[in-house]
């Protein structure tokens, strides 16, 4: 009898464990069968591609850092947004200049690679580099974004 009660508190306990760790790994589980179903299924897997907004001190700069971005293979497509109006709180002050945007297409994995490139050659102290993720697009046009930058 008590060999019977210790196979229980042991079964419902391991059992417990196992409960805790599903909901403990939930979002990495969740990502993983997403995964595996856009794999079996050739679906689109939300996130995959990020959009990335960088802000230049002017349509040059944002030129030049936009054609570095190109040559290393870090995007696929860069549109670039002259005389953006921007207003921010710097030192204390509200400030408010002329800028250019960058709008940048890429893999999600180029995502720290890209923004570490941006940090090591942007003007600004601290630069923006702000990036959403993909949801849903064009098949073909995501398609064509993981043909140009490399997963590697």
């Amino acid at each position: 009898m008590q060999c019977l009660q210790g196979f229980r508190r042991s079964f419902f306990g391991g059992l417990l464990s196992v409960l805790i760790m599903i909901l403990l790994l939930y979002p990495g589980l969740k990502n993983m069968a997403v995964y595996l179903h856009a794999l079996v299924t050739g679906s689109y897997m939300s996130g995959t591609h990020s959009v990335v907004f960088i802000s230049c001190p002017n349509e040059q700069v944002g030129k030049v850092i936009a054609r570095t971005i190109m040559e290393k293979k870090l995007a696929a497509c860069i549109n670039i947004i002259p005389k953006l109006s921007s207003m921010y709180h710097w030192d204390g002050e509200i400030t408010e200049v002329t800028e250019a945007m960058l709008v940048i297409k890429t893999r999600s994995s180029k995502l720290y690679e890209l923004t570490e490139f941006i940090r090591s050659v942007h003007p600004f102290e601290i630069p923006e580099v702000i990036s959403l993720s993909v949801d849903q697009g064009n098949p073909s046009y995501l398609k064509w974004i993981e043909e140009v930058v490399p997963e590697e």
